[in-house]
């Protein structure tokens, strides 16, 4: 038998994994820290599986030197993390608080000293409850918040960071945050969900105005989209059109003003019967679409839809939890559809081509604008076997076909930077709680006992070698 290729990345290409604050720290009471958005909401009855919250999650907040050092062992080299708001600016407006300032001080040092890249992501979700409060992301004042915010992070971990990131899918943040309400704040307004898209692009464009006037011009600002690979069940006219009004909700209304300062005529006019759209004001636009540095790619799986028409009656399959309200305003009349093949924990079709076509996309969309995968990976149910040891070979067979996907990404002429593997460590999952276990490292949530599955001997190979190993090499 002939020898399998080897398939090798360029040498400056960053092997990464990521988290969230709220996800991962605990200790949400300490430091001055006040509660965000989840915080409410996962101590509201019913919202979260088993009623789970992050108070301790996985106590990150006191072992991050263990978890750096264990990002070393396994030869990571970059780390892309988050940045909790209100355990800096604990009420979204004011002077940070120094002592929530010298938790991140004291990681960034840490993953430095162990030559890991720190990539920080200023939203990753966890809006302070006092400006929920006064509205949230619906209102205007929440997008001026956010550039005070994230001015007076790039003040303090400016000299020591160079890779910046605004926003962690906004989609989420404005779609499922007020559209199904199945995120925190659990809000369910149509009209809202677009408001908070559009101030979302503007917290954007802000915050990266407020970096730049305050960090090193070496320093790189980003944003993280979950841009979505849209697919229609047929090429009936309808279910094209369904395809169309779809992507211009889940990508358009982000990438159109980011990239090219402009909101897609298609979307608009898809949604007037929602809203006018009159809280764009004359300059916002061009605020939001600022020369960026690179574009965060989040990618899981793909989404395929048709006309309600061409459909039977059954529950929305969107792979976004279930909801008696859409996330998709003014899309009653689309239906979406279970994609063909394996599936992880989640329910979510694997799909490694996906990832190339999304890649690809970007590279059209942004031609010479570095790309970066900022967010891959799967969840499965893993276990401790007998030995103490975490075997879970689909995990390694599914990051072996998705960075397969980038290497041929590259090959065909795309400029991606590097791959943050979600996540580190298995952590609280959203609305889903401990239930769903997405980490290469197994968390034992009784005892907080770190164990590195195989996956994260395979991942740490490849990341030190700088070449994916055979999917059965560990």
């Amino acid at each position: 038998m002939p020898e399998p290729m080897t398939v090798s990345f360029p040498p400056a290409f960053l092997w990464g994994a990521a988290t969230s604050a709220y996800q991962i720290e605990g200790a949400v009471r300490e430091g001055g820290r006040t509660p965000s958005i989840w915080d409410t909401f996962s101590h509201t009855p019913g919202r979260t599986a088993d009623g789970d919250t992050g108070d301790i999650a996985v106590d990150h907040y006191h072992r991050y030197r263990d978890d750096v050092a264990l990002m070393a062992e396994l030869g990571l080299t970059a780390y892309r993390f988050s940045v909790s708001w209100p355990r800096v600016q604990p009420t979204g407006r004011g002077p940070a608080v120094q002592v929530g300032l010298d938790f991140y001080r004291r990681l960034v040092d840490e993953l430095l000293s162990h030559g890991i890249k720190p990539a920080i992501t200023l939203y990753h979700w966890d809006l302070p409850q006092e400006l929920e409060d006064a509205g949230g992301w619906p209102e205007r004042d929440t997008a001026l918040r956010f550039a005070e915010y994230a001015r007076l992070v790039g003040e303090a971990l400016g000299d020591r960071v160079q890779q910046w990131i605004t926003l962690n899918e906004p989609w989420c943040s404005a779609f499922l945050g007020y559209g199904s309400g199945v995120h925190a704040p659990g809000r369910t307004e149509p009209p809202a969900t677009l408001r908070a898209a559009h101030h979302l692009n503007l917290a954007h464009g802000l915050a990266t105005q407020a970096l730049r006037s305050v960090l090193p011009a070496r320093d790189s600002v980003a944003v993280s989209l979950n841009s979505q690979v849209i697919r229609p069940l047929s090429q009936d006219p309808a279910d094209l059109a369904a395809a169309r009004r779809i992507d211009d909700l889940a990508n358009g209304v982000f990438h159109g003003p980011i990239l090219h300062g402009a909101y897609p005529a298609t979307l608009l006019e898809a949604t007037s019967s929602v809203t006018d759209w009159s809280y764009v004001l004359d300059g916002d636009l061009a605020t939001i679409n600022q020369p960026l540095d690179a574009l965060g790619l989040n990618y899981y799986t793909p989404v395929l839809v048709s006309s309600a028409e061409n459909a039977p009656e059954g529950p929305r399959a969107d792979g976004h939890g279930a909801s008696a309200h859409s996330p998709w305003p003014g899309s009653d009349d689309v239906a979406f559809h279970q994609t063909p093949g394996d599936r992880t924990e989640m329910g979510w079709t694997i799909d490694p081509g996906g990832l190339h076509e999304l890649i690809m996309r970007y590279s059209r969309e942004a031609p010479g604008l570095p790309l970066y995968v900022t967010e891959n990976g799967a969840a499965y149910p893993d276990k401790v076997d007998d030995d103490g040891r975490v075997h879970d070979p689909e995990r390694i067979a599914y990051l072996h076909a998705h960075l397969a996907a980038i290497h041929r990404a590259i090959a065909d002429g795309a400029d991606v930077r590097g791959y943050y593997l979600w996540s580190l460590m298995d952590n609280f999952e959203w609305a889903y709680g401990y239930a769903k276990r997405f980490g290469a490292v197994h968390v034992d949530y009784a005892t907080l006992a770190r164990t590195p599955k195989s996956s994260a001997l395979w991942y740490g190979k490849a990341a030190r070698t700088g070449q994916l190993p055979p999917a059965d090499a560990i």
